[in-house]
């Protein structure tokens, strides 16, 4: 699997009789960018995760590595892209089998695993390690740890495709720090997609893609779109006020800079 994801002509309805959510989506997303999703609320953000999980009946096409996913099975296909949902729920049972639900994979592996997430001390500080009970949703584990806990059971699957939903609230700002660095460094080689809620976490994003009202308005490289002055981006990157947007700029100009350095 490379990573590649194309949506065709894609329409999302909750209910047959309803109107579209999604209204003719059409992007190619190669594999290995990391793509930010950026829209106020209400765009249709979400809804993205929704359509490639297939929670819904879709109208149109999506492909991942040119393929449509209506014809693989459902159950390969959700095992093929990881999720970080904005709240990260763990079920009842051990930490091991929270990592690694079939048993395919040696604890050497899933210690690796948590090593690389910075949860390896913390786990190891439990009563039982890696057979510790964990309690119904995680609850005896941070909203933080819990994402932490979902990337690590994406790095042992070696998942090509990465989702995350951030966390809005709840996560202190050094494990939010801690899982940015960690999908930049631990999945350089996955496409990442990320349903943003701060600007700062995707301004240095491959690309962003802008929704609003169920449609994509653009998609392109950040610094590029904050170009357009009357684009939504430019629009979004105002309200922050002037010290933050001239952060988010330099952020995204700074990026910019080093994908020409490197195309070179």
């Amino acid at each position: 699997m490379h990573g590649k994801i194309e949506f065709r002509n894609l329409f999302l309805r909750y209910g047959s009789q309803d109107p579209p959510i999604l209204k003719n989506l059409c992007f190619i997303i190669e594999p290995m960018q990391k793509i930010g999703i950026v829209g106020r609320t209400g765009a249709g953000k979400s809804s993205i995760i929704s359509a490639l999980f297939q929670l819904y009946e879709l109208e149109g096409s999506i492909l991942i590595d040119d393929i449509d996913i209506t014809k693989i099975p459902l159950v390969e296909v959700r095992t093929k892209i990881a999720i970080i949902p904005q709240e990260p729920v763990l079920f009842s049972g051990t930490v091991r089998k929270n990592l690694d639900p079939f048993d395919e994979f040696s604890d050497e592996i899933l210690w690796n695993a948590l090593e690389q997430v910075e949860l390896k001390e913390m786990v190891n500080n439990l009563e039982n390690g890696l057979s510790s009970y964990i309690s119904e949703g995680g609850t005896n584990f941070s909203v933080g740890q819990r994402q932490l806990a979902c990337l690590a059971r994406a790095l042992i699957r070696k998942n090509k495709i990465l989702v995350l939903d951030e966390a809005t609230a709840n996560v202190d700002p050094y494990t939010d720090t801690l899982i940015q660095k960690t999908i930049k460094d631990k999945f350089a080689n996955c496409t990442v997609l990320t349903i943003a809620h701060r600007l700062h976490t995707v301004m240095d994003s491959d690309k962003i893609l802008l929704m609003n009202n169920g449609t994509v308005v653009d998609f392109d490289h950040p610094h590029v779109l904050l170009q357009r002055e009357s684009g939504l981006l430019h629009d979004l990157v105002e309200a922050t006020g002037n010290i933050s947007s001239n952060n988010l700029r330099n952020i995204a100009g700074d990026a910019y800079m080093k994908t020409i350095s490197s195309n070179k």
